[in-house]
């Protein structure tokens, strides 16, 4: 079962020292119902009628979203929180991208990358990666396999046992280790090190979206009277990058490369 993040102090901490309530919207507001959402995603779980699990997620999303859009609250938590919410209310679209808001405040958390690779088996389309994609996860299989946090400590680990070894080679002579332990340390850092920075400005640069309807045709230029780009529609959940946006429009990337036009309303754009 998909468990809900209840940590309260987090989203004092985030409303308190950032600011980031709305005039509308009190910090004691925003904890109370931070609280509310999370009683009702709990009820919701342990209701046995489909039904009234289905009023009270709506209920959920309707409090977590009113705390993003109103409190004007950035947390990884809350996103999270929401994309579970969705996941359970079977609206996949929503629940990918809201998982993908999560994973740029918080790349580090486990619980992120599992659920959203278990929303992602949930979608229609399976779009495979392109080869070339494939081959760079496999020779930097680090970069794509390691949680951001654990290439930061890996890198920061191998960084020290480096400076700590030309320490001691500097200040002892003979000092009987040898260059193999340097080389390895200082490759260690340079690879965890490099593939942190890489990820933060790619994520920066790079702007990607999720098809939120439930399908879209996806055509060869910006506009309905150009030809379908695919066989069949495409469904929601499925991750793109933005080549282009014109007039109401995405020209899109798919994972296996293929691009196509989209209307703008069919997704949204995973930004904060």
């Amino acid at each position: 079962m998909i468990k809900i993040s209840k940590n309260i102090i987090c989203l004092l901490i985030i409303v308190a020292v950032c600011g980031s309530v709305h005039a509308a919207m009190s910090r004691d507001d925003s904890l109370l119902l931070f609280s509310q959402a999370n009683q009702t995603f709990s009820k919701a779980n342990e209701t046995k009628s489909p039904q009234e699990a289905a009023a009270l997620y709506e209920k959920a999303i309707l409090d977590y979203e009113k705390l993003i859009n109103q409190g004007g609250i950035k947390n990884a938590k809350l996103y999270y929180n929401l994309a579970n919410a969705y996941v359970l209310s079977n609206n996949i679209g929503k629940a990918i991208l809201n998982y993908r808001k999560a994973q740029l405040l918080d790349s580090s958390n486990p619980d992120i990358y599992k659920n959203l690779n278990f929303a992602r088996s949930k979608r229609a389309d399976n779009i495979p990666v392109s080869s070339q994609k494939k081959v760079l996860e496999r020779l930097f299989f680090w970069h794509y396999d390691f949680s951001t946090n654990t290439r930061f400590i890996v890198g920061g680990i191998g960084f020290a046992i480096f400076c700590i070894w030309l320490t001691l080679k500097l200040w002892i002579t003979k000092w009987p280790a040898t260059k193999v332990v340097c080389t390895i340390s200082a490759l260690l850092a340079l690879c965890m090190i490099s593939s942190v920075a890489a990820e933060f400005f790619t994520a920066k640069s790079n702007l990607g979206g999720v098809i939120i309807a439930d399908s879209v045709i996806a055509r060869q230029g910006d506009g309905n009277n150009y030809p379908q780009s695919f066989n069949e529609p495409l469904h929601a959940g499925v991750e793109f990058d933005v080549l282009e946006q014109r007039s109401g429009w995405l020209h899109i990337q798919l994972a296996n490369g293929h691009d196509a036009w989209i209307p703008e309303p069919s997704s949204e754009l995973i930004q904060l």
